[in-house]
């Protein structure tokens, strides 16, 4: 098994490699298809090329003129098979992170929570890719209070390092009656205000954690980005007047996530590349949005108003 994955990690490291190849042929192509088109001349330093390239053209479809990316390898049996996820801590967690990882067993369909122990995050990365996890779900704490959450995608990654911050658990919430019942149904998923690249990357990241649900299913998961915070809710919706009235429930829990690291690679390998990091100077922008355009949703709110 271990040189089973030696053997796919140097397969994927070795596709990695060959993308700026592929774009800058990508590259290439394009600027002679659209040479074509518009009845130009082929650019100068492409006439070497242009046999070779054209007959390249005319053999491609629409799946393969474009390339392909790491992406696509990390995910590619995403919609082959439901995710399989693997909740964990960190060593010796307190109460009050025991009880919010609980929660978050029911939040993601197809989790499996873990306690810890004396284990390594090697040995448990492994144990997974033997049982064919899909991800693995890491949650740290502070002095009792849950401030970190990891998420590693299995085999090859990518791995999401978030923040955590101002977690509220049903445990915590003091209206009961108003509180929905926690059905296992596949949730829907609202991702809102992810519009940049980084923003489609994470995502991604997230939407890969949720099977696809039955389109009569009433519950609903909601990632909401604004200025670069990630809130979570958790919902039902019950229509008790018809298909007009539409009534929300918060079923709990609550938190808020914050990005500051994305590693093609696994959660134990240190070694593997960083995709993207935020830096304390980023801290100083505070007019600058990483994931989202928090601009433009300001201009949708003033016409919404107006």
């Amino acid at each position: 098994m271990l040189r089973r994955n030696i053997r796919l990690r140097r397969e994927y490291l070795y596709r990695k490699s060959l993308e700026g190849k592929e774009r800058l042929l990508y590259e290439k192509k394009r600027k002679i298809k659209e040479a074509l088109l518009e009845g130009k001349p082929i650019p100068t330093e492409l006439r070497n090329e242009e046999a070779a390239l054209r007959q390249e053209i005319d053999l491609e479809d629409d799946y393969t003129a474009i390339p392909k990316t790491h992406i696509d390898d990390e995910y590619a049996n995403a919609t082959i098979r439901d995710p399989k996820i693997l909740l964990t801590t960190s060593r010796d967690p307190s109460a009050p992170l025991v009880q919010f990882v609980k929660e978050l067993k029911f939040v993601f369909p197809n989790a499996e929570r873990m306690n810890r122990g004396g284990q390594v995050i090697s040995e448990i990365i492994e144990s997974c890719r033997a049982h064919e996890f899909t991800d693995v779900i890491l949650v740290h704490e502070h002095r009792g209070i849950p401030d970190g959450l990891i998420i590693s995608h299995l085999p090859f990654g990518p791995t999401a390092y978030f923040g955590l911050l101002n977690v509220v658990t049903r445990h915590d919430i003091k209206d009961k009656k108003a509180m929905g019942t926690m059905p296992e149904a596949y949730p829907h998923l609202i991702l809102d205000n992810f519009k940049t690249k980084l923003g489609e990357r994470t995502a991604n990241i997230l939407k890969h954690l949720f099977p696809v649900p039955k389109p009569d299913t009433k519950r609903i998961v909601a990632f909401a980005n604004r200025s670069d915070y990630i809130s979570f809710r958790h919902h039902i919706y019950e229509k008790p007047g018809g298909p007009k009235s539409v009534e929300l429930k918060e079923i709990g829990p609550r938190f808020e996530l914050r990005l500051y690291q994305v590693k093609l690679g696994t959660m134990e390998q240190s070694e593997a590349q960083i995709e993207w990091v935020i830096r304390p100077y980023m801290n100083t922008t505070k007019k600058r949005s990483f994931i989202g355009n928090d601009h433009e949703s300001d201009d949708k709110r003033k016409k919404i108003k107006a």
